[in-house]
């Protein structure tokens, strides 16, 4: 992170761990924020990856699930990166500004990511960076925040992953009044002080909060290569492309698709317990005995108390009765229904 936009924002009330923003000195009114009013969040701790080169997007095409033909300076996309078994290796949040192409993704996965594809450019015109440092990042959600990012960028972007830009930013509109600001790192303080002025800044884990509410799953290292990415209804939010051709794992990921094998989905769920669920942790049903039904992709606190989370977890499973956290005895899930169809 740029060590100026760091200082402006601990003079903010910004407290920080491991790199992130937690809170800004009131977490718990911070958490309640989110569930009405208009919040502002810094994401300058997710990772960036940067393709340039004049066949970046070639070479992203023949790596990635979806088709990044669909990309342009007015629309992103989610996408994702598999193993040759059709495992998730990692999922981002994908666009193009000025002709290279950015993933932003999970922190934790970045250096692997990056490394990996590095591996497969070889004599292609491609130049992969980290580009954390060169953007502030910024989310805002909330009743206020069609028309606060109106009046940053004039021209709002219509649908989804639909994006604008301006002289200070860009605009990417992630669900309808949720937003996700990318700007140049001379106009973010300003632009930071002008959006706080009307909206409540919170840390990282409400924002992921506003994720997990969304039904957008993010990887990190604890559920890499554990999905298919219909596993987390990457294809239910736009994120794999049928049509587009070959990438690795693309022969199972259609086949998935297409043959009706999918047997576990992403579900979103309430917890009432004591201690916090981590990605990664394993859900339990009595129809499947001692053996794991299914397992958390995100979790975070909820402002109604408890937990809110994202999980993947055999569909028989959820048919037959309660899904249980870390035991059969453990916690049961409450299962809510996602924003969209799967």
């Amino acid at each position: 992170m740029n060590s100026n936009w760091q200082d402006h924002l601990i003079n903010a009330g910004a407290v920080y761990e491991n790199q992130q923003v937690i809170h800004y000195g009131h977490p718990e009114q911070e958490r309640l924020a989110a569930a009405s009013q208009t919040v502002l969040c810094d994401l300058s701790h997710l990772g960036l990856i940067a393709a340039s080169g004049e066949e970046s997007q070639a070479f992203l095409q023949g790596q990635l699930t979806n088709d990044l033909r669909k990309i342009n300076p007015g629309q992103a996309q989610y996408n994702s990166y598999c193993s040759p078994k059709g495992r998730m290796l990692a999922n981002f949040m994908l666009w193009q500004s000025d002709g290279d192409y950015f993933m932003q993704l999970s922190p934790d996965l970045q250096e692997s990511i990056q490394k990996r594809l590095s591996m497969f450019v070889m004599r292609s015109k491609v130049k992969l960076r980290d580009a954390r440092g060169e953007w502030v990042r910024l989310g805002i959600a909330g009743p206020d925040a069609e028309a606060l990012v109106q009046e940053i960028v004039g021209t709002l972007p219509q649908g989804a992953m639909a994006a604008t830009r301006s002289d200070q930013a860009s605009a990417i509109r992630l669900q309808q009044n949720r937003f996700e600001l990318i700007v140049a790192l001379e106009h973010a303080p300003a632009l930071w002080d002008s959006l706080r002025s009307r909206s409540t800044p919170v840390g990282v884990q409400v924002w992921q909060w506003l994720e997990i509410e969304s039904g957008i799953p993010t990887l990190t290292t604890a559920t890499q290569e554990h999905f298919v990415p219909q596993m987390v209804n990457f294809e239910a939010i736009g994120g794999v492309s049928f049509q587009k051709g070959c990438y690795p794992g693309q022969e199972i990921v259609a086949r998935t698709q297409y043959l009706g094998k999918l047997k576990r989905r992403m579900y979103l769920a309430h917890l009432s317990a004591d201690t916090t669920p981590s990605a990664g942790d394993e859900l339990f049903s009595s129809d499947m005995e001692e053996q794991s039904s299914g397992m958390i992709v995100n979790a975070e606190a909820s402002p109604e108390g408890g937990y809110d989370l994202l999980a993947v977890i055999q569909m028989s499973s959820v048919e037959a009765g309660a899904i249980h956290w870390k035991s059969l005895d453990g916690p049961q899930l409450q299962l809510r229904p996602l924003p969209y169809t799967v």
